[in-house]
């Protein structure tokens, strides 16, 4: 109920949601009244808590969901980071550093599994901003059920992280960039549908190289793949096309920017661009509950719509903060109103026709990185054939 609230420093949100439990249950006991004594409180609670309560809400995120858990006969999945800013303080500086751009504070580094059938966070990871995203990944593969299809953009490539993919028994489609060399024909194909390529980096000559499926998606329109002219390409472990035919690929790869839209809601709707708290260990739990949050207030109104056959990838976050939020505020002349869930249900995305631009101005000061450019492929070169017939064997 603090993250729900509007107000500008955690003191005043405590007080604002404390006033509205005393409401809410009148008969109850009272919590406590100062904002020190919740944070006391908070930090008794062991983190098996959490952990247990986060597995507790995949489960009826899977019961909640109905038939949009799977969509083309997967179960997608999207991975990406983002960083969160804390006070700069001089405990926050020295526990997380800095990772940013220059002259930025001290950061975390939030690395979120989002199902893209609901559009609801699946799983996080958070750690100092010098963290890797990669690593995240790998702490959460084990959460991923079976069937899941995991989507990522280019920040997710490697040898080390494809192959922990394909021994995990996990498939995935994720974009591969100029920075990535991919060889042709090395001779030991066998026959499987699609433009099969190898993976086998120079420093890894001494293992076996992995075959992949390359997709490449042409890119004629600005807004529907990529944010410029260039062509898509994608790497996956499914090479059977009627499991994962190029279309599909095209669909779940623009799915995949829901995880932006996501942190788009967790940092502007939520007002959660910068934690209040000033020291590190407080700082990690406000962005832990934050979260666990925004999963409670999107999760009630998923349920709310699935009941009545509406798309989940409709929720308007924004307009199911706003019913909160006036429950919240005048609780006590609306609670004979009927459900809050009722309510919810009109918390949905404008579905009129844009006939303008949506794209934004540039920015004097806003980071804008290149996107990925094409692999490099090229056939394999006869001493590495015969080098990887070799590993092989032995292998």
């Amino acid at each position: 109920m603090m993250s729900y609230d509007g107000s500008a420093t955690l003191k005043d949100r405590f007080e604002n949601s404390r006033r509205c439990l005393t409401e809410m249950f009148p008969h109850e006991k009272r919590p406590g009244s100062s904002y020190q004594g919740f944070v006391k409180a908070r930090g008794q609670v062991p983190d098996s808590v959490r952990e247990s309560l986060q597995k507790h809400l995949q489960q009826e995120q899977r019961q909640v969901a109905g038939s949009y858990w799977r969509r083309n006969g997967w179960i997608p999945f999207a991975v990406d980071g983002s960083r969160v800013e804390v006070p700069r303080t001089a405990a926050n500086a020295a526990a997380l550093g800095c990772a940013g751009r220059e002259k930025t504070g001290p950061q975390f580094q939030l690395t979120t599994l989002y199902q893209m059938g609901t559009g609801l966070p699946w799983d996080w990871r958070i750690g100092p901003g010098t963290d890797a995203e990669r690593t995240h990944l790998r702490t959460m593969l084990g959460s991923l059920p079976k069937g899941s299809l995991l989507v990522a953009d280019a920040g997710f490539t490697g040898y080390e992280l494809f192959g922990e993919l394909l021994r995990e028994g996990l498939s995935f489609l994720i974009r591969v960039g100029s920075n990535v060399t991919l060889l042709k024909d090395l001779g030991l194909e066998v026959e499987r549908q699609g433009n099969l390529v190898w993976l086998w980096p120079t420093k890894k000559r001494d293992q076996a190289p992995l075959q992949l499926r390359l997709i490449r998606l042409k890119s004629k329109t600005r807004s529907k793949l990529s944010r410029s002219h260039q062509d898509v390409y994608l790497l996956t472990n499914v090479f059977d096309e009627r499991r994962l035919s190029v279309k599909q690929a095209a669909e779940f790869y623009r799915m995949r920017w829901g995880v932006e839209i996501f942190y788009r809601s967790f940092k502007q709707t939520l007002d959660q661009r910068k934690l209040r708290s000033r020291a590190p260990i407080q700082a990690a739990k406000e962005l832990h509950w934050s979260l666990t949050a925004l999963l409670l207030l999107s999760l009630m109104s998923v349920q709310a719509l699935v009941q009545k056959h509406i798309d989940p990838l409709r929720l308007s976050v924004a307009g199911a903060l706003r019913t909160i939020r006036q429950a919240m505020t005048c609780y006590g002349c609306w609670r004979y109103r009927g459900d809050l869930r009722v309510r919810l249900i009109h918390a949905l995305k404008d579905d009129y026709r844009r006939n303008s631009s949506k794209q934004a101005r540039d920015w004097p000061h806003k980071k804008t990185d290149s996107p990925p450019g094409a692999p490099k492929i090229r056939p394999a070169k006869p001493n590495e054939i015969l080098c990887a017939k070799r590993v092989c064997d032995v292998a």
